[in-house]
């Protein structure tokens, strides 16, 4: 029960939060030099000031920013982000909606790869502390660190996709992909999506490594670990029973953040490779200073981020008992 109270006082600081970014992010488009009806009028000789102020008015651009969010505000309550200011003129979920599939599942196929793979090596690291094998992987983590992921990314283009070319560079799909058996259409999308599935599973590779690797040695140096190693218990049962679950509670946390990279960490990368994405719609928004496709996609991205946090928070109390007796108890000390 007292959990389901501090879930309760959770939610509602999410909601507080949550108003104060959509606050934040909406003055902050608006501080940006420019506005959507200079793509539409600078660029177009016959645009006049009148239609300049005529396209301001439709948009509701012409009221004050207080208005413009009031209304903007209401329509979100709606569950509706409006329509973008680009040509199409097309609601801003149904843009969101196409492309969300794409950055979604590249990132969370991105994010089982990097915890079947940065798991393993932390373990193996902190139990072979000093030896070939930690050395091997702190270097390989380490030019992991060093490498942005651009850099990187135009490097493997260059070597598999002009040098060497074995798999594809740009865009979701090959020519003729309509034309291809069922069987054959995965495969295209298999090998279009493999250096930007890599590179998403590289950079965080790193990371995740070293903080399983880090709390792995801190748990391992725990009494109730020397007392089971003392027993001569084996090292398999030593690691996966004793240790690797208290281990895990700062990469919970880590990938509780993880969570808005679904969304943030796709820019450069579909960017880079031509991929439809939110990522790269997100980019386009910004160029055209379409203010509620940016807003739209900002909104997901601290929806994101706040249910992160939450479920961070929540799996902390499943992974570790101390944490909900600690906040049954600290419950208990307000009450009274």
């Amino acid at each position: 029960m007292r959990m389901l109270s501090r879930i309760f006082v959770k939610l509602a600081w999410v909601a507080v939060v949550f108003l104060g970014i959509t606050v934040i992010s909406f003055w902050v488009i608006h501080l940006a030099p420019g506005k959507p009806t200079d793509m539409q009028t600078t660029l177009n000789p016959g645009a006049s000031a009148v239609a300049r102020e005529r396209l301001e008015k439709i948009y509701g651009l012409d009221q004050p920013i207080h208005v413009q969010y009031s209304q903007w505000l209401g329509r979100m309550a709606r569950l509706d982000f409006g329509r973008s200011m680009s040509g199409d003129g097309r609601p801003v979920w149904d843009k969101i909606k196409e492309r969300l599939p794409l950055t979604f599942g590249m990132n969370v196929v991105s994010l089982i790869l990097t915890l079947a793979i940065a798991i393993p090596i932390g373990v193996m690291a902190a139990w072979r502390q000093g030896g070939l094998f930690d050395r091997v992987s702190t270097v390989v983590v380490f030019l992991g660190f060093a490498m942005p992921s651009f850099w990187l990314a135009l490097l493997l283009m260059l070597l598999l996709g002009v040098m060497w070319p074995v798999l594809p560079i740009s865009g979701l799909t090959s020519l003729g992909f309509e034309n291809l058996s069922p069987w054959a259409k995965v495969a295209d999308v298999c090998r279009h999506l493999a250096l930007p599935v890599f590179l998403y599973t590289f950079g965080s590779l790193a990371g995740m490594s070293r903080f399983m690797r880090t709390s792995m040695l801190e748990v391992l140096r725990q009494d109730y670990i020397l007392t089971a190693r003392a027993k001569g218990l084996p090292a398999r049962v030593v690691i996966f029973r004793h240790a690797l679950r208290n281990a895990l509670l700062p990469v919970i946390t880590i990938l509780g953040l993880s969570v808005p990279g679904l969304i943030g960490g796709s820019v450069i990368i579909e960017s880079i490779f031509a991929l439809p994405g939110l990522g790269q719609l997100f980019y386009q928004a910004v160029m055209s200073r379409d203010y509620p496709l940016i807003m739209g996609s900002l909104v997901l991205g601290a929806v994101l981020t706040l249910l992160g946090n939450l479920l961070a928070d929540v799996g902390y109390g499943l992974a570790d008992p101390r944490v909900r007796k600690s906040g049954g108890e600290a419950g208990g000390g307000d009450e009274a």
